[in-house]
């Protein structure tokens, strides 16, 4: 006899990614920006500059330089909701960085995911997409890559 399995316990397919896709955050206005798909990564990383805290009477904010592609002006952006987070660097050195949560597109679905805010100005990708927000969601295939963007790019070609 087969029993029913609870509905809490039913997950959903998971999606696979490549190594590497083009990657939309619309809470900041970046758009088709190269990420790594990194397993090996916890947390999720965002490439910026310039992080500092500006505080006035009122609140405290925390202020960023994004770059969208190379060879673009960068701009400034502001958060009013972050945190500070010890995080092993690609070295394995720990460091103390500002965190954010933003929402990030990948294969048409909206996920409100945190990044922390490094200076990815060395590494060949500006975002770096960890465990954290991959898990329960994606399987990673390392011999494809950019499968959200064709899947956008298909999206927009038949609704046209």
């Amino acid at each position: 006899m087969k029993l029913p399995v609870p509905e809490n316990l039913i997950t959903k397919p998971k999606q696979i990614i490549g190594m590497t896709d083009l990657v939309d955050f619309p809470d900041l206005g970046l758009f088709d920006v190269q990420a790594k798909i990194d397993t090996g990564a916890f947390t999720s990383a965002l490439h910026c500059k310039d992080v500092r805290l500006i505080k006035t009477r009122l609140r405290t904010r925390l202020s960023f330089w994004l770059i969208d592609k190379p060879g673009e002006d960068s701009r400034r952006f502001y958060s009013d909701q972050f945190s500070q987070r010890m995080i092993r660097n690609s070295f394995g050195v720990a460091e103390l960085r500002y965190v954010i949560k933003t929402r990030i597109v990948l294969f048409g679905r909206k996920i409100r995911a945190e990044f922390t805010l490094a200076d990815r100005e060395q590494l060949k990708n500006p975002i770096l997409l960890g465990r954290k927000l991959l898990r329960n969601r994606f399987i990673v295939d390392v011999s494809e890559k950019n499968l959200s963007y064709e899947a956008k790019i298909a999206r927009q070609t038949h609704t046209s």
